[in-house]
């Protein structure tokens, strides 16, 4: 076989965009199967519609439809009452991978990456040929509506059929067709993604419409608006050296004295001296000469030093009070534990929060399929950021601490009405893939979790044993009423006394021995104040 020239072989040799790059590998942006691509699609959209409305300090009141157009082929309509988008940035906004609001802030956030609502439109692109109408209006007066598509070779915006015209909208509206996706009810349906963000954004009214056109209404049960997280900056201990690279071309500071104090957090003048004492090179040089062989330097003498944990005031969490009056809004339970864990951190210096809620009872629990099984089985509701991850679960932290677990410790039967939900809430989520649908099992993370599950069940144990007794009590008091009318009679037989006074005395003695009514009653509610 003759030898192929260089330039031969590298006629072949192409850039491609990033849009290109995930229109070929669609899978990593969770568009990999029918059920999922379509979950993925409203998960997107709806939680770009939250964080707008919390964004501008507005309570989202988000309207979200599917409308069948034939065999796997939908509408789907999201629209929201949020600050709306200006018309110079509509384009960008849903036309360009990797452009956002979100990706170069160290905050808390839904979505990170800035690829969601462009990933979306390509999706449809993909699979219809259609481009995706956006209706937005910032509240001036004046509507502004446009069709997007997206150029992925220049993986820039396609505007066309633009216009504007006078209006009292505010917000967004979005409609994408789609094909090669289905719906169908389940775990990993469109349906339960809309309930599980409902319980996680208790602040939020949304009504749905499915595609046989029934509409379920979720209202908001506080009228609170979540504050907004703030921003922070890195933590020493939290960073590589790619990173430190990263941050020091595009530092505004001086010096690398400067930038470590300026751009870190908790790094103070005094470490910086402690810094420059383990280290062979001056850190007055400008921060842009800086070499990768100093950057290990500095990163390898930053993990032998110590420094005060990272602020954990940046992070927003559901909150016990708005999480439990979410559950019982929609879960109905006859009792729920609600806890928040400390914060801690991972890889050094990410903080993070775990918050755990168990309800048992009510609509609590997974109803099995299976007529011949169990009627339940334990719902886990995995969160991050108050965004529900329906899929990847055998590959995330939260199911593996949730694993760990020993319930039957706690007297709780996997086979129970009981829903276990574990919000993580951090400046970043470790996800496992873009899909972002499975937390990474970081050693701390599944600590902590598993921790604060413990710590829950052993409330909820306490009830299920207390439910269980009472049980019990109720059967045994059955047990000896069934018999009192035959004993009442040979009673009265023997003393002569009155059948009737002898049956309602036997009745008081047993029920004063077996009161479960208002004893039981009162132990429920003591245990629920107990787990408030």
């Amino acid at each position: 076989m003759p030898e192929k020239h260089a330039k031969e072989i590298f006629k072949e040799f192409r850039e491609h965009s990033i849009a290109e790059f995930f229109k070929k590998n669609r899978q990593m942006l969770g568009y990999s199967g029918p059920v999922k691509s379509l979950t993925t699609v409203i998960h997107e959209y709806l939680t770009n519609s939250l964080d707008a409305c919390e964004e501008a300090g507005i309570l989202p009141d988000i309207f979200v439809q599917i409308k069948r157009l034939g065999p796997n082929y939908y509408l789907v309509i999201n629209e929201d009452n949020g600050p709306g988008i200006p018309k110079n940035y509509v384009g960008k906004a849903f036309g360009t991978m990797l452009a956002g609001t979100k990706f170069h802030r160290f905050q808390q956030a839904r979505g990170q990456q800035g690829i969601g609502g462009a990933g979306c439109v390509m999706f449809s692109q993909i699979t219809t040929g259609k481009p995706t109408k956006i209706i937005t209006s910032t509240g001036k007066g004046v509507i502004f509506e446009a069709d997007i598509s997206i150029d992925v070779k220049t993986n820039s915006p396609k505007v066309s059929n633009a216009r504007e015209y006078p209006g009292t909208m505010r917000g967004t509206r979005i409609e994408t067709h789609l094909k090669h996706v289905k719906y169908q009810k389940g775990e990993q349906s469109p349906d339960e993604y809309i309930r599980r963000t409902a319980l996680a954004n208790p602040h939020a009214r949304i009504t749905y419409i499915d595609p046989d056109g029934i509409q379920v209404v979720y209202d908001r049960v506080v009228d609170k608006i979540p504050k907004i997280p703030k921003k922070t900056k890195p933590h020493p201990k939290g960073v590589e050296v790619d990173d430190l690279m990263t941050y020091a071309s595009v530092t505004k500071a001086r010096s690398i004295k400067g930038f470590l104090v300026n751009d870190f957090t908790r790094f103070s003048t005094k470490k910086v001296k402690e810094l420059q004492e383990m280290l062979d090179f001056d850190l007055n040089k400008t921060p842009q000469s800086l070499t990768w062989e100093e950057a290990e330097k500095i990163v390898k003498a930053i993990k032998k030093m110590n420094f005060i944990a990272p602020p954990t005031d940046v992070l927003i969490p559901i909150g016990e009070e708005h999480l439990r009056k979410a559950l019982q809004n929609i879960l109905e339970p006859e009792f729920e534990r609600v806890l928040t864990r400390p914060p801690a951190i991972y890889r050094g210096g990410v903080p993070f929060i775990v918050e755990v809620a168990i309800a048992y009872g009510g609509k609590a629990g997974r109803k099995s399929n299976n007529k011949e099984s169990v009627e339940h089985q334990m719902e886990i509701m995995r969160f991050a950021n108050r965004v529900p991850l329906l899929f990847d679960a055998g590959s995330c932290a939260i199911t593996k601490a949730v694993q760990s677990v020993n319930w039957k410790k706690y007297g709780i039967q996997p086979e129970g009405p009981i829903t276990v939900l574990v919000n993580f809430t951090s400046i970043h989520v470790p996800y496992t893939s873009a899909g972002k649908q499975a937390v990474a099992d970081e050693e701390e993370i599944v600590k902590e979790i598993r921790l604060t599950l413990m710590d829950a069940a052993r409330r909820i144990g306490i009830f299920i044993s207390g439910k269980r007794k009472k049980y019990e009590k109720e059967k045994r008091l059955q047990e000896f009423m069934r018999y009192i009318p035959e004993t009442a009679a040979s009673i009265a037989k023997i003393t002569g006394e009155s059948e009737e006074v002898i049956r309602k005395r036997l009745e008081q003695i047993v029920k004063e021995k077996y009161d479960v009514e208002e004893g039981g009653k009162e132990n429920g509610e003591q245990e629920r104040q107990n787990g408030s």
